[in-house]
């Protein structure tokens, strides 16, 4: 089983594909009556399907963003300024990860998120030139407030926990599920040194913002996500699409 792709609606879906490729380096397929667009690894794609359009991102809602997974991410944020693509000062966001935010063209989230916390990046870990050339889509990020029913359901659906990390300042925590019989190195899955072990992984995780008691709206643009190895169509506990892919 492999959590293979992430799906949503936008209004130009040629605009969008020339987004990732040209700026975040993914290459570009057809898909449907859309294109895929990716990084050709073990990580998930993201389908861009027509069809959407007036995309707004609230915090109110199921659907957040994705992550993309980097060695360096001043070189990144640097590589999107160059391209006039406005993007947040990247900094060490408490004990989880060094990292900055963008949106795409038509408004949906990316963070950017270093495989070491700040000071910890060994030297010359990506090329200048090249920022995007090891990156993944590391997180497909959703919003609940319900995270026991979650993790029933997706265990039940043979993916493993690999992480907690509380953000308490912020009245949340997360929870990091994916297919894998991958171990991380501290038992103990609130423990901070998992985190650098996680942001280096190979595969997409499905990530979880836990606001306890909290209900979100449905993004009409967001589509669902795709499993390969998946046998027929099912709904999440929100009723989200999940598709054989």
């Amino acid at each position: 089983m492999r959590l293979s792709a992430l799906r949503l609606r936008v209004a130009d879906p040629d605009r969008l594909a020339a987004f990732y490729r040209d700026i975040l380096g993914m290459s570009v397929g057809p898909a449907e009556t859309g294109y895929r667009v990716g990084y050709d690894s073990a990580d998930a794609d993201i389908l861009l399907l027509p069809g959407g359009g007036g995309y707004t991102h609230d915090k109110g809602q199921r659907y957040w963003k994705i992550g993309i997974t980097v060695p360096d991410v001043d070189l990144a944020a640097a590589h999107l300024r160059r391209f006039d693509v406005p993007v947040s000062t990247p900094i060490q966001f408490l004990d989880i990860g060094y990292m900055c935010h963008l949106a795409d063209p038509e408004g949906f989230v990316i963070e950017l998120l270093q495989h070491d916390f700040e000071g910890n990046r060994p030297p010359y870990a990506a090329d200048p030139d090249a920022p995007f050339a090891q990156a993944r889509i590391g997180q497909i990020t959703l919003r609940t407030g319900d995270i026991a029913a979650e993790d029933a359901f997706w265990r039940a659906r043979g993916m493993s926990l690999l992480s907690m990390q509380e953000v308490a300042p912020y009245g949340f925590d997360l929870h990091f599920y994916a297919f894998t019989d991958e171990t991380p190195p501290n038992p103990d899955l609130w423990a901070v040194e998992n985190r650098e072990w996680l942001w280096k992984r190979a595969y997409t995780t499905l990530e979880f913002q836990h606001v306890a008691g909290a209900q979100f709206a449905h993004v009409p643009d967001f589509r669902g996500i795709e499993i390969e190895g998946l046998s027929e169509p099912l709904t999440d506990i929100v009723g989200d699409q999940i598709l054989p892919g």
